[in-house]
């Protein structure tokens, strides 16, 4: 949640302070970010520290906090730089609106397999950076070209992004997990599928989730995720015709 104290470094004004003569040279608000994601990604969410970004930069604590006044505030930057990361797809008129949305469903899929930390942190800030307003606006043009009511477009956003969310979430935890314990994500899933068939009653409970995932096809863990996402998508670009369809 976030906190009563705070709105968002982009609504409160944060503007960087100039740089003193002691203050290292080479350090800015963008550098800080940057290597902010870097110890995000290496390190995770619950492992990152000032004191840390600090020592990696090779500065003191104070340094980075001339430039950020909280840790929040750096992480809801290091947010919106990720937030940039997906390739939004041309909005020019005569698009077709499906092929948008899967360029920029897969897009934001890989955003959260990439920094499994990013996931926590959409629903801690108000997400209102100029890489996420940005994205928001593409998703909105994307939605409205479908053709449904207006009043029915913020669902469809949900409908299809929560998917994606949740889906991308899933993803990079698995990957993040693997990572841990030295091990590929087809190493470890051989090795949880195993764990699982050694249970008392597997037979009655798992068998048919294994012909399930075997009938879905895939040789990898990522092309069985690829085809399962793919399918999904294809389900919710589906309801949203049937959607516009039934309103019109």
């Amino acid at each position: 949640m976030v906190s009563a104290r705070r709105t968002s470094v982009w609504l409160e004004g944060k503007a960087p302070r100039a740089r003193k003569a002691d203050q290292p040279s080479g350090l800015d608000r963008e550098k800080i970010t940057e290597a902010a994601v870097r110890l995000l990604d290496a390190e995770g969410l619950a492992r990152f520290s000032m004191r840390k970004l600090a020592a990696g930069l090779n500065v003191t604590a104070m340094s980075v906090y001339w430039y950020v006044d909280t840790k929040d505030d750096l992480l809801e930057l290091a947010l919106d730089r990720v937030m940039g990361e997906p390739v939004l797809p041309d909005t020019a008129p005569g698009a077709d609106w499906r092929d948008q949305l899967r360029e920029l469903a897969a897009s934001y899929r890989s955003l959260f397999v990439a920094h499994p930390w990013a996931s926590s942190l959409v629903g801690r800030f108000l997400n209102v950076g100029p890489h996420s307003m940005e994205l928001a606006r593409t998703a909105q043009h994307v939605i409205a070209a479908t053709g449904l009511p207006l009043h029915l477009q913020t669902g469809a956003m949900a409908s299809v992004f929560q998917f994606v969310y949740g889906f991308g979430t899933t993803e990079g935890q698995f990957r993040q997990r693997c990572e841990e314990a030295g091990m590929s994500q087809d190493e470890y899933f051989r090795a949880a599928m195993g764990s699982v068939r050694e249970q008392p009653g597997y037979g009655e409970h798992f068998e048919r989730a294994e012909r399930m995932m075997e009938a879905r096809g895939g040789n990898t863990v990522a092309e069985m995720r690829d085809r399962d996402f793919r399918f999904a998508l294809e389900v919710q670009i589906a309801g949203i015709e049937a959607m516009v369809a039934r309103n019109s």
